[in-house]
Parts: structure tokens; sequence; C-alpha cells
């Protein structure tokens, strides 16, 4: 049997749902289709005819099945309406039906094309075991679904293959899965369509006419794979799912009798929350770096509304005047519709928080001040809306300072080489983000120019400092790089430029050229 870390046997949810396409195509059109009510297929073309790759209930019962092309299907159902496949849609009707789901789990993965595995390990409770989950699930889905066809077992692949080729609605307890898809028959283990064929000639029908097989005679006539598949089946092998989003660090929700409705409610409700996950991450030395609130209306709607820190806090607070700023610059409202049944605060993102001393001259309380502001900018305008210089890994002068997020630049407390107090600055206080052509001319050829014109003023050069060489980086694999010669000039009239030579005379034929990058104080 697989276990969890706690020792808790893993349970998972499988959830199919075999009409999804024309389900989204009816609620989608809502009833404004002239196709809406008619008996339905939905076709690809495939090799220049066009084939049905989905039906409606309507369709199946008249005996209708993906494969045929569109003729032969019209010539048994004359009434037949079709409609052009939209795999895009079914996709986003797909992930809205996960978002539903996340109120039981968050570990919800799809299943494409039309369903989903939700791994419920430690959730039941909630829902007054696993059958209450399980009937509450159907119960909301089948709102607005034709079929949904579920079953709940100790491996992912059990579960779905339950759901798809047994009985509906099946639970099987921690260590039955053996005995439970036995009766399924071999198109359960979904090995191709010359397995199954070989599988069927040698008149095994079922998982359990396998299961009888010795091992190895198995694997040398169909391979390692379908033995592989085989043992996942009967629970002796847990391939975890893969969870559309990442799991949290630590996460708390509350259920409500009567929805919410009100604005302030939801915020008085996430500010209780944060206090429950503030006690959680104090356990573990952390402050969240970013929050994610979900809320989950009645009807199955959920709005997600996500803040970030520049460093981690853990103030509930705090927590709540972030999302405060954050509902009042939503450009789409909140609309809560008949309520909201259950909140859901997660930290998918921490850091070790440690306390700070405060120091004497004030300077840590306006750090903290500067942080407070920088989260409420990036809450009310974007993350990439509020940035900050930070120093790159390059000796290129006009790379080695990037813009990134304000946030994200204060998380990695990353520091400017600071010169000496009693040092001349080595590089200008003005620096142009290209630099600009010049017209030099040097006594010798690698040295300094002894006058040049910029922007039709001649300069003559009364002081030079230099050269400062900087060599391109080869790394980069930038063929059209070359060295540069660094110059600190100063003319006759004291003013004072920092210039370059763009290459070396010995790289003929290709003549040195020279440019303005920057100018002193």
């Amino acid at each position: 049997m697989n276990e969890s870390v706690s020792g808790m046997p893993r349970r998972y949810l499988a959830v199919w749902l075999p009409f999804l396409t024309s389900d989204r195509f009816r609620r989608q059109s809502n009833g404004s289709h002239a196709q809406a009510d008619a008996c339905l297929c939905f076709t690809e073309k495939h090799n220049n005819a066009l084939r049905v790759v989905r039906v409606d209930p309507k369709a199946m019962a008249m005996g209708l099945t993906p494969g045929l092309t569109l003729a032969d299907a019209r010539a048994r159902v004359p009434q037949l309406a079709a409609v052009e496949m939209d795999h895009a849609a079914d996709a986003a009707w797909l992930e809205r039906i996960a978002d539903f789901c996340d109120r039981y789990t968050p570990m919800t993965a799809l299943d494409a094309p039309d369903g989903l595995v939700l791994d419920i390990t430690g959730c039941a409770h909630l829902f007054g075991g696993e059958k209450g989950l399980l009937d509450d699930l159907v119960a909301r889905l089948s709102h607005g679904t034709t079929q949904v066809r579920t079953a709940l077992a100790g491996t992912p692949q059990a579960a779905r293959a339950l759901a798809r080729f047994g009985q509906p609605h099946v639970i099987v307890a921690p260590g039955g899965e053996a005995a439970a898809v036995a009766p399924l028959p071999v198109a359960a283990l979904e090995a191709g369509a010359e397995t199954m064929t070989a599988l069927l000639r040698a008149g095994l029908k079922t998982v359990g006419d396998l299961a009888c097989r010795p091992h190895k005679p198995l694997v040398a006539r169909f391979g390692a794979a379908l033995a592989a598949r085989l043992v996942r089946l009967q629970g002796g092998e847990n391939i975890a799912i893969a969870p559309r989003r990442p799991v949290p660090v630590c996460s708390a929700e509350r259920r409500f009798a009567e929805p919410l409705t009100q604005t302030g409610d939801v915020l008085a409700t996430l500010e209780a929350l944060a206090g429950h996950a503030a006690d959680s991450l104090e356990k573990r030395g952390h402050g969240g770096r970013r929050f994610d609130a979900a809320l989950f209306r009645t009807d199955g709607t959920v709005s997600r509304l996500t803040i970030e820190t520049a460093r981690p806090v853990r103030a509930p607070e705090v927590v709540t005047r972030l999302f405060r700023e954050r509902i009042d610059t939503l450009g789409d409202p909140l609309d809560p519709g008949y309520g909201y049944d259950l909140i859901r605060l997660s930290v998918p993102v921490s850091a070790a928080l440690e306390t700070a001393q405060h120091t004497l001259d004030g300077r840590q309380v306006e750090d903290e001040d500067v942080t407070a502001l920088i989260d409420r900018l990036s809450t009310r305008f974007g993350r990439h809306a509020v940035t900050q210089f930070v120093p790159a890994e390059t000796h290129i002068p006009e790379e080695a300072v990037r813009a990134m997020p304000a946030g994200h630049a204060a998380a990695q407390a990353t520091h400017w080489q600071m010169a000496p107090a009693d040092a001349r600055p080595m590089r200008p206080v003005h620096l142009f983000a290209q630099p600009q052509p010049i017209e030099a001319l040097a006594e010798i050829p690698d040295g300094p120019p002894l006058r040049f014109r910029w922007r039709r003023v001649l300069h003559e050069i009364a002081r030079a400092e230099g050269p400062e060489r900087i060599a391109p980086e080869w790394w980069r694999g930038d063929e059209g790089s070359r060295t540069r010669d660094y110059y600190c000039v100063e003319d006759s009239h004291g003013r004072r430029f920092w210039i370059f030579r763009h290459g070396l005379y010995e790289e003929l034929p290709h003549h040195p050229r020279w440019f303005m990058h920057g100018l002193f104080a």
C-alpha cells in the first residue's frame, strides 16, 4: 500500500466527463444556437474527410460513435447536426471545472481531454468521509453535466480505470484495488490497439485474466510496459499526480453555511485565515512572499486574488491591507453572485524571516516603510510597474545595470559595489544608454585622442587618463563585439568626458571607431 509522508494511505479520486464537449457547447450556447437542442456530433478533418470525434448522448443512443465519417453518420441519422471541434474551448472548460474541484483539495491534476484526478488524502473528513465528499462533488457537477463518472482508489491509475470502465461512483477500500479492477476489460490498461487485439486473441478478456498469468511470460510476449500498467492498476505502484498548481507551503480555509456577499466580510475572513497561516509560518521560521486567495461561489465560479511582497511577512494586518488594495484596483470588480461558501488562503512561496533589530538612527524603520510602499504600489499597479535598478554580472558598462520588479530586487538583497570615499569616480555621473559616435584624432594609433568632434562641436583635449581595457565577453558568442579602450579626458574648457576606442588597429581590415559613453559632473 502506498502511504503519504504522515503515514496516511494515499487516496485518489478520478472524475470522467464523457460528454464534456456537448455539455460545454450547450452551456455556452445557452439556447441561442440553432443546433443546441439537436442531435449533435463534433467533427474534424482527417485525410481530407470530415470524421466524427465526439457525440452527444442523443447521437450515441442512435448508434453513432467516434471514427465514422460525417457522410456515414448522416446516412444513419439524417437530422444530425455537425459542429466543428474546438479543442481550445474544451481545454478551457476543463480548466474551469478543475477550478471548481479545488474546493475539495488543492492537489488537482488534469486528465485531458475530459477528466480530472484529485489527490484527496486527508481531505475527506471535511465532508463527513469519502462518501460524503464523493456525493457532494457528483451533486454539484451534475447541475451542468449530462453524465459524471467517478471512482476513488489508492492509486490514480486504478481510480482512472474504474471511473472509465467500471461501475459509476465506486469507492475502493485501501488495499482492495486488485480485486476491484479484476472484472474490468483489458481495454482499461490502455496499452494500444495492437496489444489489445493480441490479448483478446489470446483469450485474455479482463484484467483478472491477465493478472492470473505468470509475470515473466507476460513481459516476454507483450513487453514490460504492459506489466507495469497492470501493477499500477492493481495498486502495487503509485505514480503520483502532478498538480496543476504548486503545492502551497501552508493554507487555511473556512466554509460557510450562509454564503458571504459583502467585501468587508471577505476581508475579515482573509485576515482570520492569515492569522492561522502566520502560526504555521512561525513554526517554520518563515514569512510569506506570495499569498493566494481563492473565493468559491455557490454556483461553482472561483475568483482568485494574488499578492506578492518584497520581503517575507506574516502579520495578518499587512496581508489584509494588501488584499484590500488588490480588490480596490480590480478592473472587473468582485461579483459574489449568490455568495461565497468557501474561502481559502494559501502561501505558495515563503522565505526565512529574521527578527530585525531596530537601529538608533531609524534606518531600519525607513527600510520597512520603503518595503511597505513597494508592496502597496506593486499590488495596486502590478508587479512590473514598480521597478528597481540592480547590478548585473557583466563588464559591459551599458549592461551592468538592469531593471527588475522592485519586490524581487529587494528579495534578492543585491548590493552595489561602493568605491572608497576618498577615491575619484571611475564611472561618469551620466551614462548614455547607447554609446554615441564621435570623430577623434589620436597622435599614435593606440594612444588617447588629441581632439574629437561630438555633435558638431570640436573639443581640444588638455588631459587624458587611461586606457581601461574591457574585453568582449566571449562566452556570449557575440561575434560583433570588440575590445574597448576607455579614456577619461578633459577638454580645454574643463569639461570631462568618458570616451572609448572600439576595436584595435591590428584587427584589420576593421578600423577602430571612437564613441562617447558618458559625462562626468
